[in-house]
């Protein structure tokens, strides 16, 4: 009797609490008066509904970091949309063939299985150094950051990639790569 006691106790205290939650005034967080230096609103990047969202105040403090902070942001969102679409392939396609034929036994394709944590056990350590070597190579040198193009435009004139012409069309597909690549990044 007295453990129920204590559960509608507790219960009628969670409801008070809660209905008490649930009616207080609405209040708004203070509106910073110190200017945007680093990104405005409208900027690529600034999407709806959040627009420019800083809750740490970092643009502010430290506007001259915001470049490598885009540049940061955009490399590790494309990375992420690569992941995911690694998890989305390799649930439905395998190569035939050998991944590795230095580990014992020889490891097939078909024998790594779907999926991030799975496919990171499966596959041989010097494979992983192989991935990060390549990666790491092509990041300093071909897909070099250059601080004279905006910040994602890894390799200018140097490879015929997709250019648009049309401002709107450019501004939509820089916040769609970045809403994308955020939204990889959340997993």
């Amino acid at each position: 009797a007295e453990v129920q006691l204590s559960q509608r106790i507790a219960v009628m205290l969670s409801t008070a609490v809660l209905s008490l939650s649930l009616n207080a005034p609405v209040v708004r967080p203070a509106v910073s008066n110190a200017r945007m230096a680093a990104i405005t609103p409208g900027d690529v990047g600034t999407t709806k509904p959040l627009g420019v969202y800083d809750p740490l105040g970092l643009m502010t403090r430290m506007p001259d970091k915001y470049r490598r902070w885009q540049e940061m942001e955009i490399k590790h969102g494309r990375i992420a949309m690569a992941a995911v679409t690694h998890v989305l392939v390799t649930a439905n396609f395998k190569w035939d063939g050998y991944c590795s034929y230095l580990s014992f036994p020889p490891l097939k394709f078909e024998d790594i299985p779907a999926g991030t944590l799975g496919s990171w056990a499966a596959l041989p350590q010097a494979g992983w150094a192989q991935i990060v070597a390549i990666v790491a190579i092509l990041d300093n040198s071909l897909f070099a950051q250059d601080p004279n193009l905006e910040p994602g435009d890894v390799v200018g004139d140097r490879i015929p990639w997709v250019r648009y012409d049309d401002p709107e069309v450019k501004f939509f597909k820089l916040n769609a790569e970045r809403n994308n690549g955020r939204a990889a990044m959340m997993g």
